[in-house]
């Protein structure tokens, strides 16, 4: 890994654009969270965006004026960069917020606090190619070179924010908590409505039979798609190289088989059912 590009906190690795140690530090141990905040966290690509959007919608009710005025990265901030933390620091409760962090470095404070977690997972074949994808883009990442090469990287956890595996099982152990609800990418693809229904229910929000279909409309792909400030395509060259890929790609399941060999799909098992013995539980795309 070029050095240059990153800096390791704890064994993992971050960007070194839009972030600093200094502030992966604070976040783990002196941010406080409050009781009535809400926090939308994944392993990247794993529908953070999406849960973005749907969180946004849900927060004023079904209306979508707020996520076609504001960009998605001031409605929802993003607690380990530099930018994000300083404006969570700033902002009123109740405050709506999203991580990368596995949960070891998650702010400590979590535990003492009512704050919300909804935590999305997603099938880690469909994570590497989205992965695969937003690194040709993204300025922060390197290079992933070809798709072999890339697979190895990420499952030895040689990528940001480190391994998927230890991630989702860091989170995993958290389970039966009432402030953290479980979500899948592929339930929300199968039934968009009843996991806004779920998540509602979660955050003691009632919104009534039109405010849900209207979330569920303006969060359809096609809407964030075009929705300038959900997309990303206004983001500054600084960080993306807009020439070379979107952040909103495709938004399906099962993309991984357009990608994997037959060989690199069953190398992938092979360490998944390895890193993955003992956890309980099924997932969506077992």
């Amino acid at each position: 890994m070029s050095s240059a590009l990153y800096f390791a906190h704890k064994g993992i690795l971050f960007p070194n654009i839009g972030y600093d140690v200094e502030t992966v530090k604070f976040v783990e141990n002196e941010f406080q969270l409050l009781d009535d905040d809400v926090l939308n966290v994944t392993y990247p690509k794993s529908g953070t965006n999406w849960m973005q959007e749907i969180l946004g919608l849900i927060w004023h009710n079904g209306d979508p004026s707020w996520v076609r005025s504001s960009f998605a990265w001031d409605r929802s901030l993003w607690i380990e960069t530099t930018d994000g933390m300083k404006i969570a620091l700033a902002s009123p409760p109740p405050r709506l917020m999203a991580s990368h962090l596995p949960f070891q470095l998650f702010p400590k404070s979590f535990l003492q606090t009512k704050a919300k977690v909804i935590y999305t997972l997603r099938n880690p074949r469909d994570v590497l190619v989205s992965l695969y994808y937003y690194s040709k883009f993204f300025k922060g990442n390197k290079d992933p070179g070809t798709v072999e090469e890339y697979l190895e990287e990420f499952l030895s956890g040689n990528v940001t924010y480190g391994s998927w595996f230890d991630h989702v099982k860091s989170w995993l152990e958290l389970k039966g908590r009432p402030n953290v609800f479980f979500n899948s990418y592929e339930q929300m693809q199968q039934d968009l409505r009843g996991s806004v229904e779920k998540i509602c229910r979660f955050l003691g929000k009632e919104l009534n039979s039109q405010q849900i279909d209207s979330v569920v409309e303006n969060a359809s792909f096609q809407k964030m798609k075009d929705n300038l400030k959900s997309n990303f395509t206004t983001m500054s060259d600084d960080a993306f190289d807009h020439k070379k890929g979107k952040l909103l790609r495709k938004g399906i399941v099962g993309d991984w088989k357009n990608h994997l060999t037959v060989a690199q799909s069953e190398r992938f098992d092979r360490v998944y059912q390895e890193k993955m013995r003992g956890v309980s539980g099924t997932f969506p795309w077992d």
